[in-house]
């Protein structure tokens, strides 16, 4: 199958990067956590002894035989008693109220027996008395051990009742807090290591930032002119951004103590014990103020109220009540200031965002080319990098790619130069490592068959040749026909600059390329595959996006219809429409229209060049990966004369380092 043609754009601007891909589918050690509260004392020692002296007391009172010494006892049949009776060798007997019997021998040895219940023997105590046997008559047993042994179950199960009632008491006492105390792990001042200088990029932010470190270190000069610092500060952005990493720099900065906690610990399974938690994260800051408290992921708790069924009684509508309360309540001349980090501003509560309580949003985006450059070399710093590694050139083939993105990269890099058998990471390193992310592991099993491996040549140099024909289209910069993970071939396109608006002419281009896979394919074998459908999924969403928000249909005229809340994570899916079914069929049709003029002019610019297509097409079957000036070359024809369409764009179109960025 041959496939998937991506494109990341966005209707505030942005770098884009295009790539078509032939597919079947596509702790910290200074963390510690502070006690809350005073500990209960420890047991007195006398208890211990206690215990065991009830332990051996009761063992002595049940057991009074092992005072005794020990004799040898025989152990008789009540025949051979009788025997025993009749021969005059029975000196004395005694019978409880069991029928054992039990005596003294005329030799001294003890012996013990047992009238069988059945006999019911009245002719014993004749027997006994004719052969003047001492008979002892013994009731029930009426002493203290036997008391106790009678009562020792009753004893044990009230005991362990008592036990276990003591040690719930102590739990829902003393060990309340374990459940409604505060989860937030603290940072003691002299802990923070981190500073805006391990922080690469965002100067911007820091700059935001900073005044919430300046109010911490000198709140007399806001006093005096009678300014009221900062109370909160969010930060919004997409994953992976920094934001924690900008709110410990902050901590470290203004040498503060830190609070760090996530939204979910908030959240258990009693209603009230995140607000309990939350009154006690305030009380423990304003104890330590000045001080910062940082709520990672706040959309866990700040989330519009009014759209559970449960109203008031829902636990996070109770944790965010307290939350908007605390943030009113605290004089912010004592010095608390509350930082939160979040990828969903748009669902959070209008009352959280309004002023008094998060004063200021900084907005942390994807870094540019120049923060990329920094970034890469803040996590190469502790690497091995060999000489010829240009750091620049590996970020301007990482559009897209958050900062966590990079840090990923620069440890895939040094794991592939390990696998290799070198001590250090070099230029090459880099682009296996961009290229294992964003495709996966290239697999020697996922051989083609002859006429797939042909089909995937004719897709991608579908796709290259049309990107290279279009004159505002983004430069090519390789096309491989090697399976890698899920795509069997990919056309990797790089901007030369990072674009932050994107005209109509630039969005007709993307459609044409990304149609070019599937009209080489209809041109040159007379039937297209279904390697087609990521890209036909990825032009739909395109033209729709080009129609229903950009406003580039002269049928629909000037409309959008967009939220303008910002989407860190993706698109998410439109859960009532704004407009009519007239309007969804009119945009329907506006798509296919743009769909079938691309692809039309996709097919116009294969047919004119058939003779570059077909050399295209040789020369991957040959090499299997290309470059994007080869591509040129191979447009611009055998004998080096250029078409005027190539000529055109040939000086725009220089080669910037191979690579495929994530979409953002």
């Amino acid at each position: 199958m041959i496939g998937p043609s991506r494109q990341s754009t966005s209707a505030k601007g942005g770098s884009k990067v295009e790539h078509h891909i032939s597919s079947g589918r596509k702790p910290d050690s200074s963390r510690e956590t502070r006690p809350r509260g005073p500990a209960p004392p420890p047991p007195p020692a006398w208890r211990v002894w206690l215990i065991l002296a009830g332990i051996a007391l009761t063992f002595l009172l049940l057991s009074p035989r092992l005072l005794k010494p020990s004799s040898p006892t025989a152990t008789l049949t009540y025949s051979q008693f009788l025997d025993d009776v009749n021969g005059g060798k029975v000196k004395t007997a005694t019978i409880d109220s069991n029928g054992s019997i039990n005596g003294k021998l005329g030799d001294g040895t003890t012996y013990k027996s047992q009238i069988p219940v059945p006999l019911q023997d009245n002719n014993l105590a004749p027997v006994l008395e004719s052969h003047n046997v001492q008979i002892t008559g013994q009731g029930p047993s009426t002493g203290i051990g036997s008391i106790l042994a009678s009562f020792l179950p009753l004893l044990f199960f009230l005991g362990l009742f008592m036990w276990l009632g003591r040690r719930a008491g102590r739990q829902l006492t003393g060990g309340l807090g374990a459940i409604t105390g505060s989860k937030a792990k603290l940072y003691d001042a002299s802990k923070p290591s981190t500073h805006f200088s391990d922080v690469a990029g965002y100067e911007g932010a820091k700059q935001e930032v900073s005044e919430v470190v300046d109010f911490l270190k000198n709140p007399d000069r806001y006093a005096k002119v009678g300014a009221v610092g900062p109370k909160g500060v969010l930060m919004v952005g997409p994953p992976g951004t920094g934001k924690t990493l900008m709110a410990r720099a902050v901590a470290g900065e203004a040498g503060v103590a830190f609070f760090s906690v996530t939204g979910s610990s908030f959240i258990e399974l009693f209603v009230g014990v995140g607000a309990s938690r939350m009154r006690d994260l305030f009380s423990e800051a304003r104890k330590r103020a000045p001080s910062i408290i940082f709520i990672d992921e706040i959309d866990a708790i700040g989330q519009r109220r009014g759209g559970s069924a449960l109203g008031a009684n829902d636990e996070r509508e109770q944790t965010l009540n307290q939350m908007l309360a605390e943030m009113d309540g605290f004089d912010p001349s004592t010095g608390v200031v509350v930082m939160a980090a979040t990828n969903r501003p748009e669902t959070l509560d209008k009352a959280l965002l309004r002023p008094g309580r998060f004063d200021r949003t900084v907005e942390i985006p994807l870094p540019n080319q120049k923060e990329r450059a920094m970034i890469l070399a803040l996590h190469a710093k502790n690497k091995n990098m060999a000489s010829d590694v240009d750091l620049d050139a590996v970020s301007r083939g990482t559009p897209g790619f958050s900062g966590a993105d990079l840090a990923n990269l620069v440890n895939e890099a040094a794991i592939v130069a390990i696998r290799s058998g070198r001590e250090s990471i070099g230029t090459d390193d880099f682009f296996v490592a961009r290229d294992r992310i964003i495709l996966g592991r290239r697999d020697a099993t996922n051989a083609l068959l002859p006429n797939e491996k042909r089909s995937v040549a004719v897709h991608e140099a579908g796709h290259a040749l049309v990107a290279v024909l279009s004159p505002h289209a983004d430069p090519v910069s390789k096309v491989t026909i090697l399976p890698a993970g899920h795509a069997l071939g990919v056309t990797q396109m790089l901007p030369v600059d990072e674009r932050h608006l994107y005209p109509e002419s630039y969005l007709a281009d993307s459609l044409s390329v990304r149609m070019g896979g599937r009209a080489a394919e209809r041109l040159i074998l007379g039937e297209v595959s279904s390697g087609a459908a990521n890209d036909l999924a990825g032009a739909t969403q395109l033209a729709v996006r080009m129609v229903r928000e950009y406003g580039m249909s002269p049928r629909l005229g000037p409309v959008g219809f967009s939220s303008d809340d910002p989407s860190y994570l993706g698109d998410q899916l439109i859960s009532s429409r704004q407009y009519s079914e007239a309007t969804q069929q009119l945009i329907d049709e506006e798509v296919q229209r743009l769909l079938k003029e691309a692809g039309a002019r996709a097919t116009q610019l294969l047919s004119d060049h058939r003779d570059a297509l077909d050399r295209l097409i040789d020369l991957l079957l040959e090499k299997e990966t290309i470059d994007g000036d080869e591509v040129l070359a191979v447009a611009a024809g055998p004998a080096g004369s250029q078409p005027q369409d190539v000529a055109t764009l040939s000086h725009s179109a220089s080669r910037p380092t191979p690579g495929q960025p994530p979409t953002a």
